[in-house]
């Protein structure tokens, strides 16, 4: 009797291997979908921001002094990034929730799960996007934006308004280890200080003291220090010695006790690291807003991330409203989600809170709730 032959093996693994590049195709047209929208979002939203700007600063765009050339590639060139980088966490939001209530309205996404597809399974190419923008604005955060910035913020220190610090008080630094600056007041209009004092301690005990009534900042660490004396302190007897004018190279400018977290933006991620190191080694005060600085820049790493998953679990439903109800959810958070930000970032440089806290509150906050989203809406 002849025996049928069983169905062959090959068919079996075509259908597997056709099932793998269905998902490979899935794969691709969400990531397609979500970068396509981002772009599209930041593109919309960036243009209206640059007319309301323009339309805002006119009166100051019409300064004689300034060219068109300096409006566009100082200003406007570098405003464009920077923005597109503050608020793609925004932009991620809109984007996910705008283009996933678009397939869950077309019912896609239920087809998707109805193939076999897992919730899960779905969010992969979600995360993938998200990986995507997140290290592209970590990279622009760190090495690209903060040159642009500098260019930026002295345009708009020089023609729209001048957020410099002038001036500053009771200055007290650590040079170098047991050597001690002290300042009452400087003017950084006229690069002059007042009552200036270095104080130099080996083993905790007082070796000498450099007392001038003026200090006068050249250039390059020189400094001209007038109407002063310098003290030694010895075992065998103290010794005075008074000057008129003394010039000397003192290891510290300016920019180290006038910077402010305006000036964190300028700077690259590792001269930021470095410029922390240095500020907290002389026991300078005003540390915390680069601080907070840095650990923003990490913050949005994760918060695309974040973001992403709230946008999903919101809008992956089928609802009857369309995508307005979502919408606008989305907004609404992404919003609060800013405004959480600044305020926390506010809080670290008073010193209620510490600055990596108040950088990553806003994502502890939001990753409860995405938890609490995906749990609730996922299928």
């Amino acid at each position: 009797m002849q025996q049928v032959p069983p169905e062959p093996i090959p068919s079996v693994k075509r259908k597997k291997r056709s099932e793998r590049w269905y998902l490979k195709r899935l794969d691709r047209y969400i990531i397609k979908l979500f970068l396509g929208t981002f772009l599209s979002a930041i593109s919309l939203i960036l243009s209206v921001s640059v007319i309301f700007d323009i339309n805002e600063k006119i009166d100051k765009f019409t300064n004689p002094d300034l060219t068109l050339h300096e409006i566009i590639f100082d200003y406007y060139v570098n405003f464009v990034p920077y923005y597109a980088v503050l608020f793609s966490p925004l932009f991620v939001f809109i984007s996910v929730i705008f283009f996933t209530t678009q397939l869950a309205q077309k019912n896609e996404i239920t087809a998707i799960l109805a193939g076999g597809v897992s919730f899960n399974r779905l969010l992969r190419p979600y995360m993938v996007s998200a990986t995507v923008i997140a290290i592209f604005t970590l990279l622009l955060n760190s090495f690209v934006i903060p040159p642009g910035n500098k260019v930026r913020n002295n345009f708009q220190n020089t023609y729209i308004r001048d957020k410099r610090i002038n001036y500053a008080e009771c200055i007290q630094m650590e040079l170098s280890p047991g050597e001690y600056l002290y300042m009452r007041y400087f003017n950084a209009e006229n690069n002059q200080g007042t009552d200036f004092s270095i104080d130099h301690f080996e083993d905790g005990t007082l070796q000498s003291r450099l007392v001038a009534e003026e200090a006068h900042y050249e250039d390059d660490h020189q400094w001209e220090l007038q109407e002063g004396s310098i003290t030694y302190f010895r075992t065998t007897g103290d010794s005075l010695s008074r000057f008129s004018t003394l010039d000397t190279l003192i290891y510290i400018s300016p920019q180290d006790f006038l910077a402010t977290a305006l000036d964190a933006e300028n700077l690259t991620t590792p001269r930021l690291i470095e410029q922390i190191n240095n500020q907290k080694n002389r026991g300078a005060s005003n540390v915390k807003g680069f601080e907070v600085e840095l650990h923003k820049r990490f913050a949005a790493f994760f918060a695309a991330y974040i973001l992403t998953l709230i946008g999903v679990s919101l809008s992956a439903r089928k609802r009857k409203g369309g995508m307005g109800l979502s919408l606008a959810l989305g907004i609404a958070l992404s919003f609060t989600y800013i405004v959480f930000m600044t305020i926390s970032a506010s809080f670290a440089i008073s010193g209620s809170l510490s600055p990596f806290l108040a950088a990553e509150l806003p994502n502890i906050v939001y990753a409860i709730i995405a938890i609490i989203l995906y749990r609730l809406f996922s299928y």
